[in-house]
């Protein structure tokens, strides 16, 4: 049984950066949290660390 899951992604916007807009770097970020990791701000601290955020 896990204990909790933890998901971010990052993707590049290409519709803001390639049409109209024209904004560089344009990136979308989402994540979410389950179990232990939305629980326990220690064990989301680290597990965002070791992703590097």
């Amino acid at each position: 049984e896990p204990s909790g899951v933890a998901v971010v992604t990052e993707a590049y916007h290409l519709c803001m950066s390639m049409r109209g807009v024209e904004k560089q770097n344009a990136f979308a970020t989402a994540s979410a949290m389950r179990g232990i990791f939305l629980k326990d701000y220690r064990t989301r601290d680290e597990f965002m660390q070791l992703i590097g955020r």
